[in-house]
């Protein structure tokens, strides 16, 4: 028996009924009808792209960013669906080489949290900022509405580290005329009460004030895509 290995992390088994799968699989293929454009009417989705901040580090799934942004978006009567394509670890360039695989899930919109293990680990910005330059030129090129959320250096990395590192944000959103939430982390960071015991990653109530701080910014990406699918 073969196992695959998903994406997603589910595993699939075949070869010990092939034929019965080969009939189950041509049935469900009558059934489900093939997917065209999404319509104003359908959900809104968004991926979220990012690391250990947005995929929920040391969190209850429940309590990971995309899933409160998603109940704070629909408890403000919006129909959307936000995919967690957080991965912890990932840097700028970890986010460029998974872009292939977020857009396999046909977002409509895309909100962008990277760079913050690039400076933690003090990595070039010019490099940072060349991994998101190509990132955004392939969002723009697919039609996405994009949400930017900014970093800051840690300040232990020197004063010109930290203007490099902090500014290519905000020159990126410029460029690609895309929506900027400036500091991800903004009220959360080196607060004790909102951030775990590795005072790097926000708790479930630290992530509650994110998703409530960038809403607005949240929304308006919402709108963008909103608009984009009307016919």
């Amino acid at each position: 028996m073969t196992i695959l290995s998903t994406p997603t992390g589910k595993l699939w088994r075949y070869g010990a009924r092939p034929r019965l799968i080969q009939a189950v699989g041509i049935a469900l293929s009558l059934m489900i009808p093939l997917a065209g454009p999404a319509s104003a009417a359908d959900p809104i989705v968004v991926s979220a792209l990012g690391d250990s901040l947005t995929a929920g580090y040391n969190l209850p799934p429940e309590a990971a960013f995309p899933v409160q942004l998603e109940a704070a978006l629909r408890a403000r009567g919006h129909d959307v669906r936000v995919i967690n394509a957080g991965v912890s670890g990932d840097t700028s360039a970890g986010g460029l080489a998974r872009l292939d695989w977020m857009l396999g899930d046909h977002p409509q919109a895309v909100i962008v949290e990277l760079g913050a293990n690039d400076g933690l680990r003090g990595l070039d910005p010019a490099r940072t900022r060349e991994n998101l330059d190509s990132l955004l030129a392939r969002l723009k090129a697919e039609g996405l509405p994009v949400l930017l959320t900014g970093m800051l250096a840690p300040p232990n990395l020197g004063r010109d580290y930290g203007a490099a590192f902090n500014g290519l944000f905000p020159d990126l959103a410029k460029k690609y005329d895309t929506l900027f939430y400036p500091f991800f982390l903004d009220g959360v960071a080196r607060d004790p009460a909102l951030t775990q015991p590795d005072g790097l990653h926000p708790t479930a109530e630290g992530v509650a004030l994110i998703v409530a701080r960038i809403l607005p910014q949240a929304e308006a990406l919402i709108a963008q895509a909103r608009k984009a699918a009307s016919p």
